[in-house]
This record gives structure tokens, sequence and C-alpha cells, in this order.
């Protein structure tokens, strides 16, 4: 855990009882099995499809969702293939193996499937149930049929449902949260599902823009899709990806991490500023402060030592806050704490010629030349938005309060 989210346990007074509020705050989804696979396996996706949208619209409604890595890895280690029905035992040791509180799972079966595409008007049921681990209780199941055109509002029926059982508070009517879920067409959404499924980064950025040239609307193909050729350095088509993320999507924070990174690395500064502002009110990350003051030295703003600082101050491990901050106080003329910096990233990372450079310059008392390629622009950016330990802060945060506030 980053240093300044612990700091942050301890002043709460939470540090001490995390490790037991953690599973009680948690929820795993897994895949729907099949109840037909052996007619027709090729629908095996709709399993992942109805767990991953319950999943991504739980934790967009506040909730603490375990991510599809973490599941698909404790299905690697137990030998499960994903999407096969499960015995109640193997529900119990999935959860505890995820350390989950809650576990969703279910099953699915479409009308009519054969070998060959459902015709248009096959009828669909869906199931989910609930156990709490807590608690070793299981909830009653909560069901959905309609056709299968219709699978993205059946799939959000269910997720309004679910939510009513696990969140009341955060459920409101059924009729608002259908209206913030917009319906996905069907063919987008099996695009969508069978990328995210895909082994190779070629394969998902094949899929992911065939979802998003059948529904441009589609929030989650599109932060997938922009993810893809942000890390691709595809930055001005990335950026017009990550701008159509909806605000309720549970990724809309990291979409727009990555689209002030976007924008900082085409020049747009003061559009990198603002975007890591509004991300940096709602999650005061390391690697956020640190960009902001990148996009703050790039405009020769002095707030930029600042949060370089912040960052440093969250996690004195990381060789690139130590040089970040060096290189501003370089940039400001004070030599002596630049090289204090400098040589701290060297502790960490002995081997990085930059800060070796810079070291020598700072010893040389040799600032900034206008103009000098070797010495502008040197900021480190960070690209990876890490904002799951802090969801889990606000978690326990929360947890905390609403046992101060109990009669």
């Amino acid at each position: 855990m980053p240093r300044l989210l612990t700091l942050l346990l301890v002043a709460a007074g939470t540090l001490g009882t995390a490790t037991r509020c953690h599973a009680a705050d948690t929820v795993a989804v897994l895949p729907l099995f099949n109840l037909n696979h052996s007619k027709a396996p090729n629908l095996d996706w709709i399993g992942e499809s109805v767990a991953e949208t319950v999943r991504e619209s739980l934790a967009s409604s506040g909730l603490l969702l375990l991510g599809r890595e973490e599941r698909e890895e404790v299905y690697r280690r137990l030998s499960l293939r994903t999407g096969v029905v499960l015995t109640k035992a193997s529900v119990l040791k999935i959860g505890e193996t995820l350390d989950a509180g809650i576990v969703l799972f279910g099953e699915f079966t479409v009308e009519g499937e054969g070998p060959g595409p459902p015709p248009q008007t096959a009828q669909m049921r869906v199931a989910i149930r609930a156990v709490d681990l807590r608690k070793f209780r299981e909830t009653a199941a909560v069901e959905q049929t309609g056709p299968l055109q219709s699978l993205s509002q059946i799939q959000a029926r269910l997720t309004w449902m679910l939510l009513s059982q696990l969140h009341p508070d955060s459920a409101g009517s059924e009729s608002d949260f259908l209206r913030s879920h917009p319906a996905v067409r069907l063919d987008a959404l099996e695009s969508y599902i069978r990328g995210l499924m895909a082994p190779a980064p070629d394969q998902q950025m094949r899929l992911f823009s065939q979802a998003v040239r059948v529904d441009e609307r589609f929030s989650q193909a599109n932060f997938q899709l922009g993810r893809l050729l942000s890390a691709k350095k595809d930055y001005r088509n990335a950026a017009l990806l990550l701008s159509r993320v909806a605000a309720g999507d549970s990724h809309f924070h990291e979409a727009a991490f990555l689209l002030g990174i976007c924008r900082y690395y085409e020049g747009d500064f003061d559009a990198a500023i603002r975007q890591f502002r509004a991300v940096a009110a709602e999650f005061p990350l390391n690697e956020v402060f640190n960009n902001l003051g990148a996009a703050l030295s790039r405009k020769n703003d002095p707030g930029a030592l600042e949060q370089f600082q912040k960052a440093l101050d969250g996690d004195e491990t990381d060789p690139d806050y130590w040089f970040n901050t060096g290189y501003s106080l370089w940039r400001q003329g004070v030599f002596s704490r630049a090289a204090d910096r400098f040589r701290a990233v060297l502790d960490r990372a002995s081997g990085d010629q930059d800060a070796t450079v810079f070291l020598g310059r700072c010893l040389r008392l040799d600032g900034p030349r206008t103009g000098d390629p070797r010495s502008e622009g040197r900021e480190r950016i960070k690209t990876t938005f890490e904002d799951s330990a802090f969801r889990q802060l606000q978690a326990e945060l929360q947890g905390s309060r609403a046992e101060k506030t109990k009669p």
C-alpha cells in the first residue's frame, strides 16, 4: 500500500481493522454458466458479459469489486474453467481465495440454441445468486427473461435488482438506473466481451474497434480501445475515445487520467492540467500529483514543485519522483537541494544516466539554458493509474463512519 494511503488509514483509525473489513466490503462476480453449453458453446461469452456488466455497474455505484484479472488468476490456481457450472463448495472456495465478502454466481439459457447463430426471436433466461461468506447465507436468485437481442437491458435490470439487495442506498429507482445505463447493441456487446477475453493485444484492438464502430456511444468499449491506443502512443485517436467515456463509468477517472497524458504529449498543457486537477480532486494519488506537476512544469509554473513533492511524500521508493523534484529544483537554480534529489535517484536506480548528468550539472552550478534539447522537457510521466488501494480506503472510511453512526 502506498505510504500516503497508509498514513491516511492511520489518521482515520482504520488501519487495524483493514484486513478484517476487506472481506466484508468486497464483491466477486463469477462468469455465469451456459446451461446449454454442450449444444451452443458459441454463446458462452454471454456468461462473461453478464458478469462483467454487473461488476462494472456495481463498481460505478460505489461498491468495492474484485477485478477480472484477480478472478481469472484464482480460476487458474484452482484449475477451474471460466464459465463452468460451479458447486456450492467451489463458489465458497473461490470466494475464500479471493478474500471476498460476497460472491455472485448463476446461469443462463437461450431457447432454441444450436451450432449456428441464434434466431432473432430467441428468448433467454438469466438467474444470479449472492452468497454472503461472512454469514454463509445464500440469497434468493434474481431472474430476468426476455429476447436475446435485449441482453443489454436484461443485464441492467439484473444489476439494479442486485444493487437493491446489496446496497439499497445506492440503487435509486429502477427507471433512473436504466436511464443512466443506456442499451448497447448485441453485436457491439459481443465484440467488446470477446475483446476482454482475447489473449493478445492485437485481437483486443480489433474487437474493441469493431464494438466502437457498431456503437460509438459504448462507454466501456471506448475506454478499453482508448487505453490500448494510449499505450501505443496514438494520443490523438486515444483522446477522442477517452473523451467519450461516461461520467457514470467505473473507469471514468482512469479515462480522465489517460486523457490528461494524451493532452500532455500532444503539447496541450493547459488541457492536461485541467484533466489532472479534476482527477486529483477525487483520487489524490501519487501518479496524479506527479503528472500534474509535469504539466505545470512545462508551463513554467512554480507550483510544479509542490505537486512533485506531494508525489514524493506519498512514495519515497520511486526514483522518478525524486528525479522530478530534483529537476524542478535544478530549473530554479537550487543546485545543492537538487543534487541531493539526484543522489537519491542513483541510490534507487544506479544506472539512471539522466540523474547522473543532472547531478554533474548541479555540482558545476550549470543551470538551464534556453533551447537546450538535452535539458528541456525532461519531466517523467506516470502512465499507470493505481486506484484500487484508494477505493479500498474509501470503503474502509465509509464503513467506519457507518459503524460510528449506528445507535
